[in-house]
């Protein structure tokens, strides 16, 4: 048992959220917000996310940046499987209950496809539900769930024998707001014909459980079924809406009632001594996210005097565009010739490779997966299909760009606060620049376009696609910054890029080669992407997760010696 404030009241009725306290329904739960996210342009959603400078903490700001960029859950979400959907809406809509709204109705639709997929959350779930019920505790269920979800649910877990336990329920269609509206408990306590009180338990898994219960006057008890550190919790909570208990499992919340009973014997029907039943194991604890190894803490890097950065997915966002012209380009590829220059799947670097080259063979588009991770560049893309063969990959750029110029314009920088650490490297006396695959005629407008008043002036080079005969991973375009800045290119050029294609050509170019993770993907998969083999040798000299890493990696070689 973590804690427990020493005014608690003994519950009359105890009201349990449903997903992550009583039932895991995770499978289903991220299935459908994986097909959910990647609507949110449709849904008109992407312009309704909360400025991160609004954000709650800065987990809330990261994660809205994360699905402004990509379109999906933040992949440290996926490890740890502890957050609910009303959880993501709430950080990332905060109390926008329009855009929630459509968010809730959007996922409902594709939940349909997967629900049913629920089991109980922790061992003896059924067991001690029955022990409350024999204390003559009221048990109520308040959830964000439909009712077509809930009583479907209900009738599969457990093979059906949680049906008769509850004396109400209450879902969220039943009601005009979702939580963290106070109506849900509202409604369940008047169907339990009680009145509110700090002797009404609400239990929970999440901040906006307990949000819910401190609007209804209740007692929010926090169920930490998920493992969240004690400090991660507190720092939550302000003394006004934290929650009365914090409980690691259902046999934490028996040894709770037991001592309450020590105090007032006469409070339950049956003492909990009684009623209980043998000890059930905790719920499994998540596994936990693997980081790169590759990590700024303990590398040792050559101090910079350039550095060069790509463009796309590093400094800015340009993904909606791409994406969309790579779309109408993928057809292009019967009448281009193109389709019998992919490479054989023996040549493909990964599995996954060989798959989307016989995917866009077979389909002319590409893998549904590739457009819902929105994680690799089209530079990337043509060096999965091309390999080597450099005249196929030419034509593929020239394509691109003749579908690109209908959907270009719209540039976002990447993170807040870009400007300012590009600034900062500036006044640190480093040359900096940019390196990239697009043709000058989208880059220079780009370049002009960003935050408004554009960020010409903050580089001293910039070099593009079509500035030299081979583009990235060749090393003639990094080269080429150099020699316009006459310095030699050797460590200590520092080559800032997010893909594959960036940190080869930063290798060949005799460069330090950061790998900015803004995909965040982990560790097992960057040693799938960079294997270190004979064939693929190249691997990034450091990963940075975001440009606070990487500025603190800047400093620490400022300050470290020379």
């Amino acid at each position: 048992m973590s804690r427990f404030d020493d005014d608690i009241q003994p519950p009359v009725a105890l009201i349990f959220d449903w997903h992550g306290t009583l039932v895991d329904t995770h499978d289903a739960m991220f299935s459908a917000m994986e097909e959910m996210l990647p609507q949110l342009e449709e849904l008109g959603l992407v312009d309704q996310l909360l400025p991160e400078a609004e954000c709650r903490t800065e987990d809330d700001a990261r994660l809205v940046r994360y699905i402004r960029i990509y379109r999906r859950l933040h992949p440290r979400i996926l490890a740890e499987r502890r957050v609910s959907r009303t959880d993501i809406f709430n950080a990332i809509f905060g109390d926008n209950k329009a855009a929630k709204w459509i968010a809730h109705k959007a996922y409902n639709q594709a939940y349909r496809k997967y629900f049913g997929q629920v089991k109980p959350f922790q061992p003896g779930a059924y067991e001690y539900l029955s022990a409350l019920k024999a204390m003559g505790i009221k048990l109520a269920v308040c959830t964000n769930r439909n009712r077509e979800f809930l009583d479907q649910e209900l009738t599969i877990v457990d093979e059906g024998r949680w049906q008769s336990m509850f004396d109400a329920t209450v879902c969220a269609d039943d009601v005009t707001e979702y939580k963290p509206d106070p109506e849900v408990i509202l409604k369940a306590l008047d169907e339990l014909s009680v009145s509110g009180g700090k002797h009404i338990w609400y239990m929970g898994d999440s901040y906006v459980d307990m949000l819910t219960a401190h609007r209804a006057g209740v007692a929010g008890v926090f169920y930490n079924g998920a493992g969240w550190e004690p400090d991660r919790i507190g720092s939550w909570f302000t003394r006004r809406d934290a929650p009365a208990a914090v409980l690691d499992s259902f046999e934490d919340l028996m040894d709770l009632l037991a001592l309450l009973e020590r105090g007032a014997p006469t409070q339950f029907r049956a003492p909990p001594a009684e009623v209980r039943p043998k000890p059930f194991p905790p719920p499994e604890r998540p596994e936990p996210r693997i980081e790169p190894d590759w990590h700024p803490a303990v590398v040792r890097l050559i101090r910079p005097a350039v550095i060069l950065f790509d463009w796309h997915a590093t400094l800015v966002d340009t993904l909606d565009a791409m994406y969309h012209a790579v779309d109408d380009m993928l057809p292009d590829f019967h009448k281009l010739g193109l389709m019998n220059r992919m490479v054989a799947p023996e040549d493909s670097k990964t599995p996954e490779d060989a798959r989307l080259v016989a995917y866009v063979r077979e389909f002319a588009k590409l893998h549904p997966k590739v457009k819902a991770d929105r994680k690799i560049s089209r530079t990337d893309i043509f060096e999965v299909l091309f390999g080597e063969d450099q005249e196929a990959k030419q034509v593929a750029h020239k394509a691109f760009n003749h579908h690109y110029r209908n959907h270009y314009g719209t540039v976002k920088a990447f993170e807040p606060r870009v400007r300012e650490m590009l600034e900062g490297l500036r006044k640190l006396g480093i040359q900096v620049g940019v390196i990239t695959n697009r043709d000058r005629e989208f880059f220079e407008h780009e370049l002009a376009a960003v935050e408004e008043t554009g960020w010409t002036h903050l580089f001293d080079v910039n070099v593009c696609g079509d500035d030299t005969p081979l583009r990235k991973p060749h090393p003639d375009q990094l080269l080429l910054a150099v020699q316009k800045l006459d310095y030699p290119p050797d460590p200590s050029v520092w080559y800032v890029g997010d893909s594959t294609t960036d940190i080869i050509a930063a290798k060949r170019a005799g460069m330090t080669a950061v790998f900015f993770n803004g995909a965040q993907w982990d560790l097992p998969w960057l040693n799938r992407i960079f294997p270190g083999t004979h064939k693929h040798p190249d691997k990034p000299d450091v990963v940075v997760n975001d440009f606070s890493e990487f500025w603190a990696l800047v400093l620490a070689c400022e300050i470290g010696p020379p």
